[in-house]
């Protein structure tokens, strides 16, 4: 029924003649041009995004659908924000903000199932906060971002509590203090669950945590966090660099301690999931100018003297020498094709350290 105006404890809506829906958010207030309100009704939060990553079709040509997918899905998830995005690497896509890791696997899955979409994520990253030179300070969330030069760098604390059976307590202890946790307080809250409460950087929960702390407590162990403001931090940028050409979409933050640890993990799954080429494919992980780790896969050979039975060595060692010469140029113009796969073994190798 259409009517001039709503009071408390009725339900309705309004037309507004919208032309994009992500014009309105929730928590917006409604009012007159003709009398408008001072102030919007207090209450609403915008929502800050915790975690980011990025998305990307498998198959490039469908960005198109990736676009009407992210549309739809945001339309009833007010709390998924994203950019548009690309890589030299996996093409168009998009950088994401999620509230947790749980919201992003939700994400992914909807996008898998209800889409019919096949996608790849690039490592989940937090958001660090820069301080430049002349105190200005802003917000970094993407490490191909990352400044060459600032005064400062700070990354996101949670005080995490654990809940686990007494029996349990010492490896989860020393989970939590490799991944730089400070325990705070703990105690019984019976004769046998002990109640552990830590602060600890939210980058290191990010990849193997949950898992490592299921497989410690054999399932019976809970985690919960909250953030608990920004700490200063000593970071690293890790460059993987194919054939040495960086990859952008490999690229991640990591503190200074863990970076050769990850950095070397990485080098040996992309290793065993790039194929190989005509030509040696060197794999390497570098901070700056600095290579912390490498792989080598070896290049595919031709046995080019297998037609030659006996006669003068000379020969033999002239077909090598020009199969030789033809791999190096080979090397200097090939490219090297990464699979889709690669990308996620990357993925799941940062658990090292």
């Amino acid at each position: 029924v259409s009517r001039s105006s709503l009071s408390a404890g009725e339900a309705g809506y309004v037309i507004g003649n919208l032309k994009n829906i992500s014009e309105v958010t929730v928590g917006d207030t409604i009012t007159l041009a003709s009398r408008p309100a001072e102030q919007p009704l207090a209450g609403f939060q915008p929502v800050k995004p915790v975690v980011f990553s990025s998305i990307y079709p498998v198959n490039s040509d469908l960005y198109g659908e990736l676009i009407r997918a992210m549309e739809k899905l945001s339309l009833n998830d007010a709390s998924l924000s994203y950019e548009k995005d690309a890589s030299a690497a996996l093409g168009f896509g998009f950088r994401c903000g999620f509230l947790g890791l749980l919201h992003l696997e939700v994400v992914q899955e909807r996008l898998e199932s209800e889409f019919g979409l096949n996608i790849v994520l690039t490592a989940p990253s937090v958001r660090y906060r820069i301080t430049e030179h002349d105190g200005r300070q802003w917000y970094l969330d993407n490490p191909v971002h990352y400044p060459a030069t600032f005064r400062g760098v700070e990354e996101p604390y949670i005080r995490a509590t654990i809940i686990t059976p007494e029996t349990f307590l010492g490896g989860l202890m020393g989970l939590c203090s490799q991944k730089r946790g400070v325990q705070k307080t703990m105690h019984y809250l019976d004769t046998s669950r002990v109640e552990l409460m830590y602060e600890m950087p939210l980058g290191e929960i990010l990849f193997d945590f949950y898992d490592r702390l299921k497989s410690l407590s054999r399932g019976y162990a809970s985690f919960d966090y909250e953030l608990d403001g920004y700490r200063p931090t000593e970071l690293s940028k890790v460059d993987i660099l194919i054939n040495g050409d960086p990859v952008d979409a490999l690229a991640l933050l990591t503190h200074k301690s863990s970076a050769q640890l990850r950095g070397r993990a990485i080098c040996e799954k992309l290793r065993t999931e790039i194929p190989r080429h005509q030509f040696k494919i060197p794999i390497q992980a570098a901070i700056g100018g600095t290579i912390i780790a490498r792989e080598t896969i070896s290049a595919l050979r031709k046995d080019v003297t297998a037609k030659c039975y006996g006669g003068d060595i000379t020969r033999k060692k002239k077909l090598l020498e020009k199969q030789k010469e033809g791999k190096k140029r080979m090397k200097r113009i090939g490219s090297v094709e990464l699979p889709q796969g690669a990308f996620l073994a990357a993925l799941k190798s940062q658990d090292a350290g």
